[in-house]
């Protein structure tokens, strides 16, 4: 079973959370979530809590997946704040059944009191839409 929230580093704490986001288990990942979860989309897309995230994907693709590379920490302003990096790439399948990998993300979480309290995502998946429409 995986640890509480509050036994986790930041970077496993933000791994953990990706893994369930990424089943996708929504109600899982907001358990290591704060309750004021700030959430911002490739856009700007707003958002308040995972199972948003997984209905954008659910639009955007048939499935997809998280292949994550690094997990970076850094220290925040104060020793309950700490931002996390988390780079790789996506791969799983568009709409229409084609498949895709290598499609690069970066997300960054802000962790305080060991709580995920910020997600900002940026992925290359709007560039490559814009070539799969001929753009």
């Amino acid at each position: 079973m995986p640890e509480e929230p509050a036994e986790m580093t930041p970077a496993a704490l933000v791994d953990e959370y990706l893994r369930r986001l990424m089943i996708p288990d929504p109600v899982a990942a907001s358990r290591l979530v704060a309750s004021d979860l700030r959430i911002r989309f490739t856009g700007g897309r707003q958002m308040r809590e995972p199972a948003e995230c997984a209905a954008f994907n659910a639009i955007r693709y048939r499935w997809v997946k998280k292949r994550v590379e690094a997990t970076e920490t850094v220290a925040g302003g104060t020793p309950e704040h700490t931002i996390v990096y988390s780079l790789g790439s996506l791969y799983g399948e568009w709409p229409d059944g084609t498949g895709f990998e290598g499609n690069r993300y970066v997300d960054r979480y802000v962790v305080r009191d060991g709580r995920i309290v910020q997600m900002d995502v940026w992925n290359d998946s709007a560039e490559w839409l814009l070539v799969r429409a001929g753009l």
